[in-house]
Parts: structure tokens; sequence; C-alpha cells
């Protein structure tokens, strides 16, 4: 096809004039690396399509590195460059590899291609359910700054271009079988100017209305909606963090229903003054057939206890159930569907879509937690409409990761929700909000105060904010 030659033929062209001068853009190229090492971890199975000379690759440390490009020269100079890297000369269009990737990158590739559909669709031999597919494409704004550019030799030379809005890229992906999962604009100014490019392209970005001037939309994909199916029911640990609630423990053990192929109950008590710790004992001992284990926590607060019991759980499905019984125990076979269906990967409760009891939430921490949810919502990416809600589910293997990970973000969060919250957005996981109803606390008083813990709320708002978005 013409329109393939014409662009092997450029490409080409362009790897032998890298020989001899310096890569033009490079402050563009050295921020893409920067973006791509934010939301890919290192030690991860990549792909990437578009590779050009391998160093965005490169740049990601991955486990099992591959890059497919359809020019030779460019593939040569990969090879030479990154010797620990696989380089693979093909088309994108017909992209045949063994194995399957976590994350498969489409750099400044889909304005180039003569059918993006067809090169989105041939991925799904190389996915997995947890694949992410992370791309970004020039925005239409800046065709006409671009060319500019290319005249006066700022920036690289390109054929015709496709301009493809973000909806027009939500819709392919749609079409090819991927569902968005979140969208952002990067990139104010491509030019590496001291201190003013930082400011821009970390901070001002960001905000309105200076996103809509960004040069380069990204977009974050997984494979559509992907059930179990054919596997057996997942296994599911419950986590019971349990401090001065002696007087919901038997209720606890009655109300928690059988979930997937088995239900681990895990009390993990800490600090009571009551006597919580004697009667989860007691409880476990009159019901031996429930496998229940008890754990004592050596640290404090919620976000210790949780940690403690993760990690000490054996289940496929890790899940919290506060012990106070705010949110219903009979609501959590709801938060196993939606994890075993393939509907989410983080599956977070909400109090505040149906009536409360109407002692259940103070006016001022209801407008508290309305606040850190817009907040939160748009630090992380996706919507999520309640932050502290303690019922929060997630797969095994994906704390796990996240868990690996925790050093980026320290250990900072003594509600446990943030912790998990913050590791879900940064692995691009689907979250997913599942309203519950919110009752009265029966027994004792509530751990939260509202406004210590309001001040260190706003300052994980701030602490956030510098490690997830202005990166």
């Amino acid at each position: 096809m013409d329109y393939r030659c014409q662009r092997i033929s450029h490409w080409d062209s362009v790897a032998r004039e890298s020989d001899n001068r310096p890569p033009t853009g490079r402050a563009y190229h050295d921020r893409l690396a920067t973006i791509y090492g934010h939301l890919v971890a290192p030690k991860l199975r990549v792909l990437e399509v578009g590779c050009g000379r391998g160093d965005l690759l490169a740049a990601l440390a991955p486990a099992r590195g591959v890059g497919v490009d359809f020019s030779g020269e460019m593939i040569q100079r990969a090879k030479r460059r990154h010797p620990e890297l696989t380089f693979v000369q093909q088309d994108a269009e017909e992209v045949r590899l063994d194995g399957t990737f976590d994350v498969i990158i489409l750099s400044d590739l889909v304005n180039d291609l003569w059918d993006v559909q067809r090169v989105l669709e041939g991925l799904h031999p190389v996915c997995h359910p947890g694949t992410r597919i992370i791309l970004n494409t020039y925005s239409r704004a800046w065709e006409f700054p671009l060319s500019m550019a290319e005249r006066l030799d700022l920036a690289r030379p390109v054929l015709r271009q496709n301009w493809l809005t973000v909806p027009d890229m939500e819709n392919l992906l749609a079409l090819a079988g991927f569902e968005t999962l979140r969208r952002f604009q990067e990139v104010l100014l491509p030019l590496g100017v001291p201190v003013i490019a930082p400011i821009c392209n970390r901070w001002l970005v960001k905000l309105w209305p200076f996103r809509h001037l960004a040069l380069t939309n990204f977009l974050v994909a997984r494979p559509g909606l992907s059930p179990r199916a054919g596997n057996p029911p997942p296994r599911v640990s419950v986590i019971v963090p349990a401090r001065n609630e002696a007087g919901n423990i038997s209720e606890i053990f009655e109300r928690v229903p059988k979930l997937g192929s088995g239900t681990e109950l895990i009390f993990v008590e800490g600090h009571s003054t009551d006597d919580t710790r004697s009667t989860i004992e007691r409880a476990i001992a009159a019901r031996p057939e429930s496998g229940a284990r008890l754990l004592v926590q050596k640290g404090k607060g919620k976000g210790d206890a949780v940690r403690l019991g993760f990690a000490e759980a054996s289940g496929d499905i890790l899940m919290i159930l506060d012990a106070d019984l705010t949110v219903a125990p009979e609501d959590l076979p709801r938060f196993v569907e939606a994890m075993a269906s393939g509907r989410g990967e983080f599956v977070n409760g909400v109090r505040l879509v149906y009536p409360m009891e109407e002692r259940a939430m103070r006016s001022l921490n209801l407008l508290g937690n309305k606040f850190f949810s817009a907040a939160f919502s748009w630090l992380l990416g996706q919507r999520v409409k309640d932050t502290l809600c303690g019922t929060k589910v997630l797969w095994r293997h994906h704390y796990e990761t996240l868990a690996a990970n925790r050093a980026y973000f320290g250990d900072f969060d003594p509600f446990g929700d943030f912790d998990l919250l913050f590791g879900a957005a940064r692995q691009n996981l689907k979250i997913v909000d599942l309203p519950v109803r919110y009752g009265e606390r029966r027994y004792g008083t509530t751990n939260i105060q509202r406004f210590r813990h309001g001040l260190l709320l706003l300052r994980m708002v701030a602490f956030a904010a510098r490690r997830l978005k202005f990166v």
C-alpha cells in the first residue's frame, strides 16, 4: 500500500538523520517518559507499538520489554541502544507475538495510522483481562503550531496526520472492544525552558483553562467486560478492624453470609478499652467450624489494622467490613458479584445515595464527605462519590502490587481508605461505586474526630495532589 510504504520510507529517513544530529523535541519526549513512568510501575511486561528507537520503553524498566515498529532502520537502532529489550519489525496492524502483556503503549502513534480501529482490535491476542492500553495523541489545537515548529526545525517532520479528538478515540476504543478508564491532558510547553516549562507542564496544564491548550491527550483503557467465566468462584477474606466493638461481635458472626466459594473472617483488634478482644476469642471458640481468626494489632489506627489483616489473608478477594455494622453485612455479596463479573477491579461502598437513618451521619460530616469526594475524584481521575465508606474490595493480587509499591506514597494514612484508593488509581484499576444503605451505630461511639481528622484529610488532599496529579 502506498500509504504504508511512504511512511516506512519517511521513518527510515528520520532514523538515519538522527545519527548525524541531536534529536528534535528532546524536552517533549523527556516529559512523556516522566508521565509514562508515573503510569507504569517497573518490572511489568510492557509492549510498545510504534517504539521508534526504544528510548521510552527502556525508561520504564520492564521485566519483559518488547518494541514493535515497521521501520527497519528504527528497529536496528533500538537493538543497538537497548540490547536488554526485544525489538521486532512488524506493522502495527499485524502484531504477532507470543504471550500477553500487562501494559501496551501507543505513544504518538494513532495520528500516523491508516486504520486505528484495526490496530486496536489486533491487540486483543496479547492482552489479558488486567492489561492496560495507554496511548497519547496530539491535540488538534496544535495542528498549526506543530507545522510551524517543523519549518523552524524544532520538531521532527511528519507526514499528513489523523487529528483525532478525545471523543473520537474513546469511540474507536469502544468499537475495538476496550473500555476507557481515564483521560487527561499533558504538556503545555514542549520546549526545555528552565523554570517556566516545569510550571507549565507539571501544574498549569492540570488546571482550567490551560488544560484545553495541552499538546497531547492521554487515554488509559482496559479490555471490555471480562467476567471470570469458567473459573471457580473466588474465595473471600473479610477483614474486620475492631476497636471497642464488643457489643457487635456476636452479630457479625450471625450476619456475615457465605461469599463466593468460602468466607475467611479475620478480626483485627487493637488497643480496645472494653472487652472486645476476649469477646472475639470466646466467639471463635464457640464456632470452631467458622475458621475465623483473631489478629492482635501492635500499631495504631484502622489503616494499620487493615494492612495487617490483608497481609495475613488468603482469599482471592479482600474486603473490609467495619465492626460498627453501619454497613449491613447482607450487602457484601453484591460487592463480590461486581468483582467476579469484571465490572470493577476496586469496588468502593457509597453511603451518599440512599437516605440514611436519622442519626447515621451528622450534617457537618455529610458536607465534609461530599467535599472530599469531589476533591479526590478530581485527583484520582475517576469518580469516587464516597471516599470514607469503610467497605472497600479488591483482588488480592492487585493489593500485593499496591503493597509492593507503597513506598511511592509512604505510610501516611491512618484510615486505610486512601492508601487503597491511591494505590488503585496508580495501578489504573477500574474503580466502581456501589451504593449501600447506611445505618446508625447500635453499640459504642465513633472513633472519628471530626475536626482533627478533617484537617488531616486536607493534608492528604495536598499530598495526593503532589503524588497523583501534579507529577
